[in-house]
């Protein structure tokens, strides 16, 4: 049957000796891997755990977590990772949503459910059931079974749970594996991402299935990342351009031989030209991809020929994912006609957790309506704009928030920004920056700078230079709605810088 379960079977058996979780001196093979599934998910079912049931987790990531994870889908159960960052206000809001049997904490996150309700057990149980007999659990796995719920960053709206299912996750790990090839004989693959985002989980099942050994890190630190990727058979990894910023400054990133990696690839913001060239001269060209979490992951695949030659673009749809533009009546629009992306393929999401309404609204005809901005060209290969939420309708023209704060984060001394709408009352919106200097910020000079990289009604008419980081989302994602709401009365507090 098409299930997670059974291609991790398959890998136990064709390659049990290779590696499949890597954290730090510890390593599990796919020969270990399997039976250790086996004995957590014969000790859900005998706590109770029953077909469709969700046994919640949240913890930093790990071995066990993953293990965890795996023999909740062999039961037949769902895993919902919880967020670590949440707060236990938050957490008690997604647990009284998803009606767990169970809950799996971490030593440092178990007190946030005190009187949630739901037995809490510690993460230490599934490390205690790496040996032992082996056993078989009392039930199979179904192909289309909900097995994952990821929630959504909550960057537009309060966070929704996103399904998943074997099937799902199967498909869009085989088709990965078809078109770029990279990962079609496994390899290694380093996960930073907290495994309640689908950066995180998501991506540790499908490159499970595809037979990868994973390297496991509980935090990002760009040290010890470089030292993974020098030291360890990495041929693909991916991350934010953050991720890839951080990693090129650090010391020996010149020095530091990475011939062996063999795909790089950047989603969740534009790569500016900057970081593209730095990574270009060590061999490697960033491929910029196109995704969300209902999609299943990337919905892209940029080619590496393309990749250098139009990295302002994200790929085209994959062997088995396409892509329409439309406009605002769901008509397909010309090739260099801006229009919202539409998404259909085998990894999209099976549904919003107990919310069908707002999965009619996302999923209509069968094509997934992403909320995102974008235009096509002759050859079919996509640029993302912007969230239909972020562009600033300013006297009746839309501008880009996102093609601004590539801008901005050109000029020297800046280290994040983010561009929201300020109130004018002359044009209703108009951008303003809030940014976070790594060096003094000359206002007027980056202004200048705008001017001669914008539109004149692109450039900001307001500038806020704070002396803290921008607020984060529990994803990580800077945290626009917190912004919008400090920066309400903008057109009031701060001057006008044009």
């Amino acid at each position: 049957m098409l299930t997670i379960h059974s291609a991790l079977s398959w890998w136990a058996k064709s390659r049990p000796d290779t590696p499949a979780l890597v954290l730090g001196g510890d390593r599990v093979t796919y020969g270990q891997l399997v039976p250790w599934i086996d004995r957590v998910a014969a000790r859900l079912i005998d706590l109770g755990v029953e077909r469709g049931d969700r046994v919640n987790a949240c913890a930093a990531n790990g071995i066990d977590y993953c293990v965890l994870a795996f023999a909740a889908m062999r039961a037949g159960a769902v895993i919902a990772p919880l967020n670590t960052r949440f707060t236990a206000h938050e957490l008690a809001e997604i647990v009284q949503d998803h009606a767990p049997r169970l809950i799996f904490a971490g030593d440092d996150q178990a007190s946030k459910f005190t009187g949630c309700g739901v037995p809490v057990h510690a993460m230490a149980e599934v490390d205690g059931l790496r040996g032992g007999a082996s056993v078989a659990p009392p039930r199979e796995p179904y192909p289309d079974d909900c097995v994952v719920i990821i929630s959504t960053s909550g960057s537009t709206a309060k966070p929704k749970g996103v399904m998943f299912s074997n099937r799902s996750m199967c498909d869009y790990a085989m088709a990965a594996a078809m078109e770029d090839g990279v990962l079609r004989d496994g390899g290694g693959v380093i996960i930073v991402a907290p495994l309640a985002t689908s950066a995180g989980m998501v991506q540790v099942v499908h490159y499970s299935v595809l037979g990868c050994t994973l390297y496991l890190e509980p935090v990002f630190v760009a040290e010890r990342f470089l030292q993974i990727l020098v030291e360890e058979p990495i041929v693909s990894f991916a991350g934010a351009p953050a991720f890839f910023e951080r990693i090129a400054a650090c010391e020996g990133f010149a020095e530091a031989d990475l011939s062996h990696i063999r795909m790089v690839t950047a989603g969740g913001a534009r790569v500016t030209p900057r970081l593209f060239q730095t990574w270009a001269a060590k061999g490697l060209h960033i491929r910029q991809t196109y995704g969300q979490t209902e999609a299943g992951g990337n919905s892209t695949v940029m080619p590496e020929r393309f990749a250098a030659e139009f990295p302002e673009k994200v790929g085209w749809g994959g062997m088995f994912t396409h892509h329409r533009v439309v406009d605002a009546r769901g008509n397909d629009v010309p090739p260099g006609v801006e229009g919202e992306i539409l998404i259909r393929g085998p990894g999209m999401m099976i549904g919003y957790w107990n919310n069908p309404a707002a999965t009619a609204e996302t999923i209509r005809d069968g094509w997934l309506h992403s909320g995102d901005i974008g235009v096509m060209d002759e050859r079919g290969l996509l640029t993302f704009i912007d969230r239909i939420k972020d562009i600033i309708v300013s006297g009746g023209l839309n501008i880009s928030a996102a093609e601004i704060e590539r801008a901005v984060l050109e000029f020297p001394g800046v280290e994040e920004v983010a561009v929201i709408a300020a109130h004018d009352d002359r044009f209703q919106e108009t951008p303003m920056v809030a940014l976070y200097p790594n060096a003094p910020i000359d206002v007027a000079a980056l202004i200048a700078h705008c001017n001669g990289r914008l539109a004149d009604y692109k450039v900001p008419r307001y500038v806020a230079v704070r002396d803290e980081p921008l607020p984060r989302l529990a994803t990580g994602k800077i945290s626009k709605p917190a912004l919008r709401d400090e920066y309400r009365d903008a057109h009031l507090t701060l001057p006008r810088v044009r």
